[in-house]
């Protein structure tokens, strides 16, 4: 569904951007890596491991990158028992935790993974002020193999986006197949992200154009 994504082209970004911070980066820690294809390329300049709820994601990471150790892992607690130079979450991974307390708690657990001067790079979903509510967006995909068409509305409920998305999917074996899916994303304001990132003893900036153009806040581990 993302293949029109420029996996490489990100990834030398996400490379621009730790050798301007964090020159001397050996290892990276992906926390909602999903299925890693950024680490295809990162692979190349760092040692690279990651963790993901869904376990399909995780066997398929570990296909994508043999060397790097990926386990199945919630980002609000965890314990790898190991520190790393950067962690990145990227693809807005941090709006599916639902409360303050949760991204602050994640953001704790973040810090604690991280060495002296380690730098944290999170892209955030949207805010408020850039959600569209009941807007009606649709990808296709049209190879000889298989068709698929994914179409979903959103709205909001409180400080929630709720994205329902509907897949058609076409396959000479199986026919067409429908099912849904149904996405819930914190929108959490600027402000509220600044203040949780101090509350995890991180000192923060935030980049306004960011990778894939909501932002990405760069968070230095502060010595305590």
């Amino acid at each position: 569904m993302y293949s029109f994504k420029d996996y490489e082209k990100e990834s030398a970004e996400i490379l621009r951007i730790i050798k301007a911070i964090r020159p001397d980066c050996k290892t990276i820690l992906d926390i909602g890596c999903g299925t890693s294809e950024h680490h295809r390329y990162l692979n190349k300049h760092f040692s690279i491991d990651g963790i993901d709820l869904n376990s399909k994601f995780i066997e398929t990471s570990k296909k994508k990158n043999p060397a790097g150790h990926y386990r199945v892992e919630n980002m609000v607690q965890f314990d790898l028992e190991k520190q790393y130079d950067v962690i990145i979450c990227l693809f807005s991974s941090i709006g599916y935790l639902q409360t303050m307390n949760e991204i602050i708690a994640a953001l704790k657990c973040f810090n604690k993974h991280l060495n002296t001067d380690g730098l944290v790079m999170v892209e955030p979903w949207l805010n408020k002020d850039t959600w569209q509510n009941g807007k009606v967006h649709m990808i296709t995909i049209d190879n000889e193999d298989i068709k698929i068409c994914r179409m979903n509305t959103s709205y909001t409920s409180g400080d929630l986006s709720i994205l329902n998305f509907h897949y058609l999917v076409g396959t000479k074996d199986q026919g067409v197949q429908h099912f849904q899916e149904e996405h819930k994303l914190r929108l959490t304001s600027k402000e509220e992200m600044l203040k949780a990132f101090q509350l995890a003893d991180f000192d923060v900036t935030f980049d306004e154009k960011g990778l894939f153009g909501r932002g990405m806040y760069h968070g230095k581990k502060i010595k305590i």
